[in-house]
């Protein structure tokens, strides 16, 4: 890439994101328990970038080594700086664990004991629960030529132990090792009386080294220190190979507990040549080891702030709001017959598009409905309701995305019982994950005493997913717009059959006219800009990294476009560079809620396009997946989205954090008056 056209390293941006999302826990404005949970957030998201674009970058460096990431950067020179930065990370995560989180827990009644704190009533309980509750189930292996070292999962939790003395066989001991099954509990509470504290929690990892002679009889206990081991997680399904994808997901599933290393983390005291030796066996050098004082594995204390009743230390639970024009509707059909209806989650209930659904299943006007599935959960209502429209002998089609990564066994679970109950089941188009959230309903009505179909669709810019539709922000458009329709029908047609492009009315479809159009639509600000006429182009993603759309938008600036760039996560463009983009802003919200709508503003002289799209501005989202990007032609709908999904985020002075040019984000501070667009969306919708 010439240097006219700079780009940030993706890697480091998702670190950088990671950086955002743990200071939430330094932040006192956030409840308690609620900090904790940030902690456990980043752990999780770390966990993802080591399993994917951590073991990419490894395979790459292996593969082939004197390739140059799209920043200009060597392979290895981004790997040492990927992993001196997730190091600080990591460190900086569990300092703020014990120096501050942990302690202000204490003061609340919530604490942990350690083993080391343990009174004679409370070690005398803890021992007859390793017994009960532990000892029957764990398994430990001793290592010798008959029992070599054990391929430990994927970010299971492990205990080395170091052992001295000869066994019932004569064999001379040296090390063992510990599994603890993923089914025993991560925390275990103390009762109250024993505890001291109203809630007092004791740690698996405390469990298992107090009493680990327990499991070696008759053997001396040299050390015992717990580790964990993430690998590589990407799927390998060749797809020029395949002749049923459902059939080679189901095959490639279980190896991905044991890809190739890429983490190793011990705890902090851990011997050296211990380490060493984990290392050698994980194929890993020293970079890749993570030493951490506490628990290896700390998203397992997310489940900590559902075991305290404390309200006061968790945000106040809102409820979402119903929409006015859905309160009292009981046909939703008759209600979209009337205009268009947008949702805007989780502000607002995803209840109405479940509503929706099930009054389609029961319907007998009804004929078919199409859905597409990318992420619905284990227990899902929606797939539910499908299986239900199927039972009751409507024409149901579901485009299952089998490749929606580490969903896939739950998606291909869904794709089983949706067949058993008569839906056609497809899986899209293979080499292009189907990301587009939609849904149609053909529904037979009379008009003039004459009967004919008449379609209705959902379009959305997050997943068919009642859970995340409480944590998540997206849009959902609810329509009748005979054109938007019949766009949703053709694109359903492309990803059910097999045939030629087919011309779209409004909708801008990835792999064909998304990405084209996204140009064509920067570039003609560009050109107004030239010819003095007001522009403007706000657009609100999770990632930007697409080179092409970057180029696109430098030149848009230099041309004297003002463009303000909300993206969450990573983004490559780099903003404020004198004479290529110092009319571009970049900044970030991260709050209570995941900001997960993709939102396009283009002022197009005077006319104001807004699209709404599933698709992030990446090479994956424009190539290599089925994506839609949907426009809002209400006015009314139009300036809601502008007000509640744009303005409110580039007025946010509390939760919003700005790209300086060299690529880094400082966090915005309140000046006379504080402004956070969460809390004020939840003040105006009343939730």
């Amino acid at each position: 890439m010439s240097l006219r056209y700079p780009l940030l390293n993706r890697e480091l941006g998702i670190l950088s994101f990671n950086e955002r999302v743990l200071s939430q826990a330094a932040d006192p404005s956030v409840p308690l328990l609620e900090r904790l949970r940030f902690i456990c957030i980043t752990s999780s998201n770390l966990d993802e970038f080591f399993e994917v674009r951590m073991a990419g970058l490894q395979e790459q460096m292996r593969d082939n080594p004197g390739t140059l990431s799209p920043d200009g950067m060597s392979l290895q020179h981004v790997y040492d700086l990927v992993a001196e930065r997730a190091h600080k990370l990591v460190d900086r995560q569990y300092s703020m664990l014990h120096e501050t989180v942990l302690p202000a827990l204490e003061q609340e009644g919530i604490y942990f004991h350690s083993a080391e704190t343990w009174t004679e009533a409370q070690t005398e309980w803890a021992r007859q629960y390793f017994v009960d509750e532990l000892l029957p189930v764990l398994t430990p292996i001793g290592l010798d030529p008959a029992h070599p070292f054990p391929r430990v999962l994927n970010k299971s939790l492990n205990f080395v132990v170091e052992l001295e003395g000869k066994d019932a066989f004569g064999r001379q001991a040296v090390m063992g090792i510990v599994q603890a099954p993923r089914a025993l509990p991560r925390l275990v509470r103390m009762p109250q009386d024993l505890s001291g504290f109203a809630y007092g929690f004791v740690l698996l990892s405390s469990f298992l080294q107090r009493f680990v002679q327990e499991l070696f009889p008759n053997l001396v206990i040299r050390s015992c220190n717990q580790f964990r081991i993430t690998r590589n997680s990407e799927l390998f399904v060749d797809e020029d190979e395949i002749t049923n994808l459902r059939v080679a997901l189901q095959g490639e599933l279980p190896a991905r507990h044991l890809g190739n290393a890429v983490r190793l983390e011990v705890s902090a005291d851990t011997p050296t040549h211990l380490v060493r030796r984990l290392l050698d066996e994980s194929g890993l050098s020293e970079k890749d080891c993570y030493r951490v004082d506490g628990s290896v594995n700390l998203v397992r204390l997310m489940q900590l702030p559902e075991l305290v009743d404390r309200p006061d230390l968790k945000f106040v639970p809102h409820v979402p709001a119903t929409p006015a024009a859905l309160a009292n509707a009981s046909n939703l059909f008759d209600t979209l017959d009337q205009g268009d209806v947008l949702l805007h989650h989780p502000y607002e209930s995803f209840q109405p598009v479940l509503e929706l659904l099930l009054q389609a299943a029961q319907d007998p006007n009804v004929v078919a409905i199409k859905q597409t599935i990318y992420r619905t959960g284990t227990d899902s209502p929606l797939m539910d309701a499908l299986m239900q429209a199927a039972r009751n002998g409507k024409e149901v089609t579901v485009v299952v995305e089998l490749l929606a990564r580490f969903d896939e066994e739950t998606n291909i679970n869904w794709a089983s019982q949706l067949e058993a109950v008569g839906a056609h089941v497809v899986y899209g188009v293979v080499g292009h994950k189907c990301h587009a959230k939609m849904m149609l309903i053909v529904r037979r009505t009379t008009h003039n005493g004459k009967s004919m179909l008449r379609r209705y669709a959902h379009l959305g810019t997050g997943n068919y997913h009642p859970r995340t539709a409480r944590l998540y922000s997206d849009f959902g458009l609810m329509t009748a717009d005979q054109c938007l329709c019949e766009d949703v029908h053709h694109v359903f047609q492309q990803l059910t059959g097999i045939g030629g492009e087919l011309k779209l009315h409004d909708l801008w479809q990835s792999p064909f006219t998304l990405h084209p159009k996204l140009v064509e639509s920067i570039r003609a600000e560009a050109d107004n800009a030239r010819a003095g006429k007001k522009t403007r182009i706000v657009a609100k993603m999770n990632a930007l990294l697409e080179p092409t759309v970057i180029a696109e938008l430098y030149e848009a600036s230099r041309a004297g476009v003002k463009i303000d760039l909300i993206v969450r996560g990573v983004c490559s463009l780099q903003p404020g560079v004198e004479g290529l983009s110092e009319n571009i802003s970049v900044r970030s919200i991260v709050g209570r809620f995941l900001e997960h709508h993709r939102i396009f503003y283009f002022f197009a002289d005077g006319e104001e396009r807004v699209y709404l799209s599933s698709a992030d501005w990446m090479d994956r989202n424009f190539f290599r997946r089925v994506e839609v990007a949907f426009p809002i032609k209400n006015r009314r709908l139009k300036r809601r989205v502008i007000v509640e999904g744009l303005s409110a985020f580039l007025g946010d002075n509390q939760s919003a954090w700005v790209m300086q040019s060299d690529g880094h984000y400082r966090r915005s501070r309140p000046g006379k008056s504080s402004r956070n667009a969460q809390a004020g969306l939840l003040t105006k919708f009343g939730c």
